[in-house]
C-alpha cells in the first residue's frame, strides 16, 4: 500500500509548517536555553496535527500510525523539538486504549478529558516505558504516562532535573515523583507493548526524516564545493557513498511504512515489524551521519554550520526506544522461535 493523495497533502502540510515554525535559528536559541513556550504547540493544534491521533468523538482527527510515520519524517527533517512522538504516537493511543477499557480500568474515564485537551492543544503529554531512564520534555509535559514493573501509573504532580544531553533542543529530565495505587491507571502488559512499539515506529519515523535533512545538505554541499577545479560531488568516490546514504534510507522507510500499517491493521507481526523498522532507521541515520560529517570536512565541526543540529539529534535518538542492537535480538528471537515451532 502507498500514500493516498490526502496523505500526500497531510505530509506536505506538516513539512511547510514545520519549516516556517522551527528554522534553524529558533533551534539555536532553544540551545542557548531559551525557553519554548506553547506558541508552536498552538499552531500544530490548530492544524490538527495535536489532535491526529486522538479520536473522533473527542475533538480529534481519528487518523492511524501511517498518518503518523509521515508526519514524524517531516517533524526530524525539521528538526522539530516539539513533543508529537510522546504525544501524538505514544502518548494519546496509551490514554484512548485506557478510555475504552474505562468500565474495568481504574481511572479509565478520566482519559476521555485529557484526548479532548490534547485535541485543543491544551495539553502535553510525555511518556516514560521500557525502563527509558529520562524522560523527554517533563519542563512542559502537564501529564507523565509512566511504567512501572509492568503497570502504567499517570501523574501531574512530578519533579524533574535537567540532565546533560548530546542534543539542547531535545531536553531529557531525570523525573520523580511520589507513586501510589491512586496514580495507577493499568495493570495491563497488553496495553504496554503495544505502545513501546509505536515509540519505536515512531523514533524511527523522525530518524529516516533527519537522514533525508542530512542526505540533501550533503548532496547540495557536493555539488558546490570544489576541489581541484570542479564539484566534489564529481568525484565517483563521493557519489557512491551519497547512494550508499539512500539505498539505506529508501529501506528504511519502506520498514517504517511496512510497520506502521501493521500497527494500524494490529497485525500479527507487529512487533517483528517494529523491530525491524527501528534497527533499519537506526543504520541509515548513522550512515547518513557518518558521511554527511567526512564530507562536509572540518566546516562540519563547526558551532556556525546548521548540520550539527541534525547530526546530533540523529545520535540522540539512536537509542530511543531501543538500540538497533536491541532490536536484531528482538527480530532473532522471533525468528528462532518460529522455527523452532
Amino acid at each position: 500500500m502507498f500514500p493516498t493523495e490526502e496523505q500526500h497533502a497531510l505530509r506536505e502540510m506538516a513539512r511547510d509548517l514545520f519549516a516556517a515554525a522551527s528554522p534553524p535559528k529558533r533551534l539555536r536559541a532553544l540551545w542557548d536555553g531559551e525557553d519554548r513556550g506553547r506558541d508552536v504547540w498552538k499552531r500544530l493544534a490548530d492544524a490538527g496535527l495535536t489532535g491526529l491521533t486522538v479520536p473522533q468523538e473527542h475533538g480529534g482527527g481519528g487518523g492511524g500510525f501511517r498518518e503518523v510515520v509521515l508526519v514524524l519524517g517531516e517533524a526530524g527533517y525539521a528538526a522539530l523539538p516539539e513533543p508529537l512522538l510522546e504525544t501524538v504516537a505514544v502518548g494519546v493511543p496509551l490514554l484512548t486504549e485506557i478510555a475504552r477499557l474505562a468500565e474495568e480500568t481504574p481511572g479509565g474515564a478520566w482519559a476521555h478529558g485529557w484526548l479532548e485537551r490534547i485535541a485543543a492543544g491544551d495539553a502535553i503529554v510525555t511518556v516514560q516505558l521500557g525502563g527509558a531512564p529520562y524522560v523527554v520534555d517533563a519542563d512542559v509535559a502537564d501529564l507523565l504516562l509512566t511504567e512501572i514493573e509492568g503497570s502504567l501509573f499517570a501523574l501531574t504532580d512530578f519533579g524533574a532535573e535537567p540532565v546533560v544531553t548530546e542534543d539542547r533542543a531535545r531536553r531529557l529530565f531525570d523525573a520523580h515523583a511520589i507513586v501510589d495505587s491512586r496514580s495507577a491507571v493499568t495493570h495491563r502488559p497488553a496495553i504496554l507493548e503495544p505502545a513501546r512499539d509505536r515509540g519505536a515506529v515512531g523514533t524511527a519515523a523522525l530518524q529516516t526524516g533527519i537522514a533525508r535533512r542530512l542526505l540533501d545538505t550533503t548532496v547540495e554541499y557536493a555539488r558546490t564545493r570544489q576541489q581541484f577545479g570542479q564539484p566534489i560531488g564529481a568525484f565517483q568516490a563521493v557519489q557512491h557513498q551519497l547512494a550508499d546514504v539512500h539505498v539505506a534510507l529508501t529501506a528504511a522507510g519502506g520498514a517504517v511504512w511496512h510497520a506502521a500499517g501493521a500497527i494500524d491493521d494490529d497485525g500479527p507481526d507487529r512487533a517483528h515489524a517494529a523491530a525491524v523498522a527501528k534497527a533499519a532507521a537506526n543504520d541509515a541515520a548513522s550512515l547518513a551521519n557518518r558521511v554527511a560529517l567526512q564530507l562536509h570536512g572540518g566546516i562540519g565541526f563547526t558551532w556556525e554550520h546548521d548540520l550539527h543540529l541534525w547530526l546530533k539529534r540523529g545520535l540522540a535518538l539512536q537509542q530511543a526506544y531501543g538500540s538497533a542492537r536491541e532490536h536484531r535480538r528482538r527480530i532473532a528471537a522471533d525468528l528462532f522461535d518460529e522455527e523452532s515451532r
